[in-house]
């Protein structure tokens, strides 16, 4: 199982949402760039970037976070938050970003994320299933569709999409622990795919539970900012999994 730190960018900084409400924003003193340089220097290869500037405009709006911390670090990155035409993602591609993150386009113009995944390749894309009641969230989580989890993944599934990460709204940013029921059902329901939990880890109880469920990789991002994980604890899983 991986590890996915998360940075959250507005105008530049770090910040944490707490159930996805721009209301309820706590700001870091770090810059993205030195997170992701910190996270590399204990051995953490994934990071999980969004753009919750873009997510909320529908526009991407912190390109240079995003220049700077994959010229700067040798990190696998997925990028995501305001992406919405076939420039703004052959200019990820191109900044060497490796994944693509897709959420309210692949419901509100399934007709052009299609054609991207023709495009540019189905493994370049990461599919965002954001989550409330069952129900998928779009638009910065601001927005709920009529639209069930389970048949969102197996439309795309079977289009190619193997990567997806999953966020409990109910529980993110909360620090009370993720939706460990939901991440088994999605585990026996959709094998094949590599499902990657988010929203709710508070302790690394809960990253060792998430590892037992065979989830392929977990997002981390409050618990960090709030040292209830520290990045030597995270440093000795990658150690003990390698």
């Amino acid at each position: 199982m991986q590890i996915i730190p998360a940075i959250d960018i507005i105008d530049g900084k770090c910040v944490r949402l707490t159930e996805g409400d721009y209301s309820k924003k706590t700001q870091y003193n770090s810059t993205p760039l030195e997170m992701a340089k910190l996270y590399q220097d204990h051995g953490i290869v994934r990071l999980h970037i969004v753009d919750l500037d873009g997510a909320k405009t529908g526009k991407v709006v912190n390109w240079n976070s995003i220049e700077e911390i994959s010229s700067k670090t040798n990190m696998v990155i997925d990028f995501g938050g305001g992406v919405k035409s076939d420039e703004d993602v052959a200019r990820i591609i191109d900044l060497g970003i490796h994944f693509v993150t897709i959420g309210s386009m692949a419901v509100k113009h399934a007709d052009i994320f299609q054609d991207w995944l023709k495009q540019f390749g189905a493994e370049k894309f990461m599919l965002g299933a954001d989550v409330k009641n069952g129900k998928i969230m779009i638009s910065g989580w601001q927005e709920e569709s009529s639209i069930d989890l389970n048949s969102f993944l197996d439309k795309y599934f079977k289009l190619g999409i193997l990567n997806v990460f999953c966020t409990d709204i109910s529980k993110d940013g909360k620090l009370e622990g993720p939706s460990f029921e939901l991440y088994k059902a999605l585990k026996i329901n959709f094998p094949q795919m590599n499902i990657i939990a988010s929203g709710g880890v508070s302790s690394m109880d809960d990253v060792y539970k998430l590892q037992e469920i065979k989830c392929d990789g977990v997002i981390i991002g409050k618990a960090i900012f709030e040292n209830r994980i520290s990045l030597s604890q995270l440093k000795k899983f990658v150690i003990e999994k390698n």
